[in-house]
């Protein structure tokens, strides 16, 4: 059995990005996670750290009792959180740009690493359980515009259904390329009207296979 996380470690991982786990500690914090299979760094520049699967455990296990709380983050700490559509006013420069890249990336990562033969053209298990984040991600990622007090862009919504998020887009051609896009990553997509407005939308659920 494996020795738990210092108490430094375990501030590491409480403070990881809570949408794709990408860490942010010193590189001996971040080297020691590595080497006990809690974090990987990934290949590609900017070879960022995130929590591989046992991390993500730690991370959502409770406290050894008597344990302090970890300190909470500052709200200017620049989490990452993929847009959903609506939020106000954005910033969408080379800085966002990265951002997106690296969450993406490391997304894909998580797949390989949790998914059956490591297939990362599929969605994964931490997908599943963050609807509305891991669609929007995927939109932004591939360069779609959320929608803004401007109006246009698309908005992800969760829905009753299971497993299911409802996409939203006024311009019918953004719709249909935000529908490929789902589609092409791993998502099952069916265009559908709103009964009472005769709205198109279209409802995106991940592919098990």
């Amino acid at each position: 059995m494996t020795r738990p996380p210092t108490a430094a470690q375990r501030r590491v991982i409480d403070t990881a990005d809570p949408v794709t786990g990408r860490l942010k500690g010193t590189p001996a914090q971040l080297a020691a996670l590595v080497q006990r299979g809690l974090a990987f760094r990934h290949p590609r520049p900017p070879h960022d750290h995130f929590l591989t699967p046992a991390g993500h455990r730690i991370r959502e296990a409770p406290e050894p009792a008597g344990a302090p709380p970890p300190p909470s983050a500052p709200a200017d700490a620049g989490v990452f959180a993929a847009r959903t559509g609506g939020e106000g006013p954005s910033d969408a420069g080379p800085a966002r740009g990265r951002e997106v890249h690296s969450a993406w990336q490391g997304l894909l990562e998580l797949r390989r690493m949790t998914n059956p033969g490591g297939d990362t053209d599929r969605p994964c298990g931490w997908e599943r359980t963050h609807l509305v984040q891991a669609a929007a991600l995927a939109l932004e990622a591939a360069g779609h515009r959320p929608a803004g007090p401007e109006g246009g862009g698309y908005r992800v919504r969760a829905t009753p259904q299971p497993e299911a998020v409802a996409v939203r887009e006024p311009d019918p051609e953004a719709l249909r390329a935000c529908a490929a896009t789902l589609e092409k990553a791993g998502w099952q997509v069916g265009e559908h009207s709103e009964p009472r407005t005769g709205a198109r939308y279209v409802l995106a659920s991940p592919r098990r296979v």
